[in-house]
């Protein structure tokens, strides 16, 4: 399936729509709270110049290349403030897709991470067609593994990374989850629904 403007539909609560250069102020300040970034940099912000000069320039032209796939930003469906982002990060083919989000920490605890995700999934195996999508967090991110169970991935493999400064919970290694296309027919009727 293509199209330039295919964006997933987006949830009772959440509404989904590409990134945009504007939204390099959000993304900075989402990337600013240590909370937010503990399990990926242990707390250290993203530099604003490396949003604003790399990671939004390389998600813009992702949507050509891989329509249906990418990252979006998160709005309250109500109110239209950014709450973050949800992402199906295209593999080089696009024939797989890695799940992602980032959500204001003042969003934690309301079921919107498990939302948007299983939204995600319904979307990249019924929309775009994709065969695989997958996860990985590290080991010790309980909230993050039980999101992704919650969206319908199934845990796959642990293993360890070396890394030149890693950061608290390392040592414990790295979880990937995945469901598959196949697999995928079989979910939960509560995850294929809507």
């Amino acid at each position: 399936m293509g199209g330039d403007d295919l964006v997933p539909p987006g949830t009772e609560r959440l509404r989904l729509r590409r990134l945009t250069t504007a939204d390099v102020d959000a993304i900075v300040e989402l990337d600013s709270d240590p909370e937010v970034m503990r399990f990926l940099t242990g707390g250290v912000a993203t530099p604003r110049a490396t949003v604003r000069d790399e990671q939004v320039p390389r998600l813009l032209a992702q949507y050509e290349r891989h329509p249906g796939l990418g990252r979006w930003a998160a709005l309250d469906r109500a109110g239209g403030d950014f709450l973050g982002w949800f992402a199906l990060d295209p593999s080089e083919d696009g024939t797989e897709a890695e799940l992602g989000y980032r959500l204001r920490r003042s969003t934690w605890g309301r079921g919107l991470a498990t939302e948007g995700s299983r939204a995600l999934v319904r979307y990249a195996f019924d929309t775009v067609g994709v065969r695989r999508v997958w996860a990985q967090t590290m080991a010790v991110n309980e909230r993050s593994r039980r999101v992704l169970v919650k969206a319908g991935l199934r845990h796959v493999r642990t293993f360890h990374l070396q890394f030149d400064d890693p950061i608290p919970g390392t040592e414990h290694g790295e979880v990937e989850y995945e469901l598959r296309a196949d697999a995928a027919q079989d979910r939960p009727a509560a995850l294929r629904a809507r």
